[in-house]
């Protein structure tokens, strides 16, 4: 029994750690850019290295 509660308290830890790190990006800016995403496999520069025979 007390391994269960170890473990309900060990994953809230985890889950407040995981929404103190979402909330940190979000307020940062790191999920400001919505364009980007929609046309970054437009500008893409990698050609392909295969030939027709």
């Amino acid at each position: 029994m007390s391994a269960i509660i170890i473990l309900i308290g060990a994953s809230i830890m985890m889950a407040g750690g995981f929404l103190i790190a979402f909330l940190w990006s979000v307020k940062s800016g790191q999920m400001d850019d919505d364009y980007t995403p929609s046309v970054r496999m437009l500008f893409d520069s990698e050609t392909s290295t295969k030939t027709n025979k």
